[in-house]
């Protein structure tokens, strides 16, 4: 152990080269698809996975036809990995900074099916920033609410999306737009038939319970139904709704495409329905980041000089 302490002293361009490895093998949950992600063989991961456990001094995870499972040192080696690589990739962007022509990365974080939404706004962003710095590397990250606010506090994201639902001392907020959801039913549905079914029978019928974190108002509305069956994504409430043996809510603009196709209805509208505000998050007090700051600046000013604005 301590001879593992003694060659970490100092860390090296090797030492990140495994940690690298290891955050791949942990975020992939295995060496073959950690290798299929780093382009190397399986082999060659579990060499790498091997030497930096020798230069540790302690195992790092258990590997078998049990599955992988980090070991409790292996845990502690992740999070700290987590940190470096953060403030590594904070470095970068600060050396970055001081060239005149925009560069560095934008690690931004988004929940599910918002591209449909009308209001381009992260598009037009994202489109600005590639303007204004053709030399930005952008990853964006598909990740749940609760993921997105972890992952900016900690550094490995720079901004995230998310919906309103609280808010948290430690983030600044942007506001970007308002989601309208409705709840709707296949055509095939006996409840489609009907222009203005009775709420009694929209309440009796079966119905997708989103099996994620919603505002009162979205929990009101979702009590009313009478769930037979869950989904941990609004494309898996589609999924169900459409069979026509479901009713279920999802967001206007991403139902759309189906209305528009006469395959759903919406029921009740007047009755069944709730409006979620989304908004950016980024770290209070985080240090001046010339990628990140132009992003968000073309956020706040939106399309056509709107602008959209920010809060604590």
């Amino acid at each position: 152990m301590k001879r593992g302490v003694e060659r970490l002293g100092q860390i090296s361009d090797i030492d990140l080269r495994l940690l690298r490895v290891f955050r791949a093998v942990v975020d992939a949950a295995g060496f073959t698809p950690a290798a299929a992600i780093l382009g190397i063989s399986r082999s060659a991961v579990s060499i790498h996975m091997g030497e930096l456990e020798t230069r540790l001094g302690f195992t790092l995870c258990q590997r078998g036809r049990s599955g992988f499972v980090l070991t409790a040192e292996g845990e502690a080696v992740d999070q700290a990995a987590r940190r470096l690589i953060a403030h590594l990739q904070s470095f970068r962007n600060e050396v970055n900074a001081l060239h005149h022509e925009l560069r560095g990365e934008l690690n931004i974080g988004i929940t599910d099916n918002l591209v449909t939404l009308p209001e381009m706004r992260i598009t037009d962003a994202l489109a600005a920033l590639k303007d204004r710095g053709p030399a930005v590397h952008t990853n964006i990250h598909m990740m749940p609410p609760g993921h997105i606010e972890t992952a900016v506090l900690d550094g490995r994201l720079h901004v995230g999306v998310t919906p309103a639902l609280s808010r948290l001392a430690a983030l600044d907020y942007i506001a970007l737009y308002t989601e309208q959801t409705l709840l709707y039913a296949a055509v095939s549905h006996p409840l489609a038939s009907t222009e203005a079914p009775a709420v009694a029978a929209i309440e009796a019928a079966d119905a997708v319970l989103p099996a994620y974190p919603l505002s009162d108002e979205a929990q009101a509305v979702v009590d009313r139904l009478n769930h037979t069956a869950t989904a941990s994504e609004r494309e898996g409430i589609a999924f169900l709704v459409l069979t026509g043996r479901y009713i279920g809510l999802l967001p206007e603009h991403y139902a759309q495409r189906w209305v528009d196709a006469g395959r759903l209805v919406a029921l009740r509208p007047d009755i069944f329905s709730y409006a979620i505000d989304y908004h950016t998050i980024t770290r209070s007090g985080r240090r001046p980041n010339r990628v990140l700051d132009t992003f968000l600046d073309r956020l706040v000013s939106g399309p056509m000089g709107t602008h959209a604005s920010r809060q604590k």
